[in-house]
């Protein structure tokens, strides 16, 4: 691995592990946190939903921000941010500063996330992304599933102000890293993996030998100015501006070339503002668009609060509307066409979108299920779903290999059908249901979702324009911070609209309907890319400028 990727992968991985970790520690250490701080449940459950509204609204505009300014300096602010917000966070007095600290650790949140995709991106060449995409996944599988024993061990232990800290040292590292470490230019992706071909320079052969240049009108062989041919009606004394030679272009007035320059990789012409320019208007539409989404989702899994998500639902339309209008006519739209015009793309978000809605929703209704109906407590209940934890690790380095054979098309059908399957399968789970039936859906769930996500998100990293691939890690990480708002909002109303079932799976609605997410899943799998890769025999070179091709009998 070339020793400018290294740096770059490991700001990725251990960035995205942080965030994950964070959402899971963060889980355990609120019963602590309310009864420290004398906060009631309402308080306590904004220091997530300003969270997650705060991250939602600004991934995109953050990774728009990454393509214009560079991912890597993005993401040192973000990490550096987030290092400074939790520290605040555990030294806050009361409630309302853990809240509003909550919401700044949001919003770096939200500059770091697309930059660990973005940058992977811009230093690693397309044919090679599947391996940091997939060795990313596995590390955060990994902190998830050891987020709640963590956090259990640091609240019991320390309280929960340490849960905080526990992500100010590696946020700061990595944020110093990323501030250290060169940006990675497009042209230069896998400069040094590959040998530069030298191009030939006027005035001499292949082998170096020099060689008699054209005679060019005008010029004598010894390089003496001989004068110009009598042109009718023009005065021979006095220099014409018009003839005057201007480099790069010819006396008619075309265009030439350049002279290259041999073992130098030019690099591209100046970007457009078109690519690279931000666009404030829409920023602040689509930050409202997903804002009200996520608010309006959490409110209506409250009790009490079916109005208020409501009329939060309405302003969801109102504002995605003008927000469509506006990106319409806007000369330089946030939401770049061609992004949006892509089919890869879109089917690859809609997966992540589905797959997550329904595995967090899943995991919402299951946890409840084995704590208040099989009173199991919270390690016994963790221990039940450790094999969705494991295979989440073992099974994201399978999946690049699963992608080169056949193809993303085939390897994300296959994982739907697993998360399908493994959440109907805990549909029909009763009170009676063992270690051993637990285990295996949880195990189903594991392995479709590690396989989707992988997939869709190569698919969506490496079908995008490199100009654009921050908006496309945004809209990649909108999709995982949306879907399981959605799949835990749509459980929770479905719990509330079937009492009588209460959290057992086989009597209520919530997971049959997640299970229908789930399927969802299938169509747009179907929507990604099918071709494997497959080895070809690289085409005969072209014969050196001054050669003769050798033709053997």
């Amino acid at each position: 691995m070339n020793r400018r990727r290294v740096p770059v992968l490991a700001c990725s991985v251990v960035g995205a592990a942080v965030v994950a970790l964070d959402g899971t520690v963060l889980t355990v250490a609120q019963p602590a946190l309310q009864r420290d701080l004398h906060a009631d449940v309402g308080q306590v459950q904004w220091t997530s939903t300003g969270y997650l509204v705060a991250v939602a609204s600004l991934l995109v505009f953050a990774g728009r921000l990454g393509d214009r300014h560079g991912h890597l300096r993005v993401f040192a602010v973000g990490a550096l941010g987030f290092a400074a917000a939790s520290a605040g966070i555990a030294l806050a007095p009361g409630i309302g500063a853990v809240i509003a600290l909550r919401v700044l650790q949001g919003v770096c949140g939200a500059l770091l996330q697309p930059a660990t995709l973005g940058m992977l991106r811009t230093a690693f060449p397309p044919d090679r992304l599947a391996t940091p995409i997939a060795v990313r996944t596995a590390v955060i599988g990994l902190a998830a599933a050891a987020g709640p024993l963590v956090g259990g061990a640091l609240v019991s232990a320390y309280g929960w102000r340490s849960v905080f800290l526990l992500s100010v040292p590696p946020t700061l590292a990595i944020g110093l890293l990323a501030l250290t470490t060169r940006e990675s230019r497009p042209w230069e992706t896998g400069a040094s993996d590959r040998p530069v071909p030298s191009r030939p320079v006027p005035g001499r052969s292949a082998a170096g030998r020099t060689i008699p240049d054209r005679p060019v009108p005008g010029r004598s062989a010894a390089g003496r100015t001989t004068p110009d041919r009598a042109v009718p009606g023009r005065t021979a004394p006095g220099p014409d501006v018009s003839d005057q030679t201007v480099p790069g272009r010819t006396a008619s007035g075309r265009t030439v070339p350049d002279r290259p320059v041999p073992g130098r990789t030019d690099p591209p012409p100046r970007t457009t503002p078109a690519l690279t320019a931000l666009d404030p208007l829409g920023a602040l539409l689509l930050a409202i668009t997903l804002g009200l989404l996520v608010h309006g989702l959490v409110e209506a899994a409250r009790p009490g609060g079916a109005r208020t998500g409501a009329f939060a639902c309405v302003g969801v339309v109102v504002a995605g509307i003008v927000l469509a209008w506006h990106e319409r006519r806007a000369a330089r739209p946030l939401l770049p066409p061609e992004l949006l015009r892509s089919g890869p793309v879109v089917a690859g978000i809609a997966v992540l979108l589905a797959a997550s809605a329904a595995l967090f929703g899943s995991l919402f209704v299951a946890t409840y299920f084995l704590q208040d109906v099989q009173r199991l407590d919270p390690l016994a209940c963790a221990l039940r779903f450790l094999p969705l934890a494991l295979l989440m690790v073992l099974g994201a380095p399978l999946c690049p290999p699963l992608q080169r054979r056949f193809g993303p098309r085939c390897t994300a059908t296959a994982g739907a059908v697993l998360l399908a399957l493994g959440v109907l399968l805990f549909s029909r789970l009763d009170t009676t249901a063992g270690a051993l039936p637990v285990g295996v859906c949880s195990g189903l769930l594991g392995a479709g979702f590690v396989t989707l996500m992988v997939t869709a998100t190569s698919v969506v990293v490496h079908r995008a324009p490199e100009a654009h691939a921050g908006v496309a890690g945004g809209l990649q990480q909108t999709a995982m911070n949306v879907g399981p708002v959605l799949g835990v909002a749509t459980a929770t109303l479905l719990l509330a609209l079937v009492p009588d079932g209460g959290f057992v799976p086989a009597r209520g609605a919530a997971l049959p309907a997640l299970a229908a997410i789930a399927a969802l899943a299938l169509p747009a799998a179907l929507a990604l890319p099918g071709g494997a890769r497959r080895r070809t025999r690289p085409e005969p070179a072209p014969p050196r400028p001054g050669r003769e091709p050798c033709v053997r009998s």
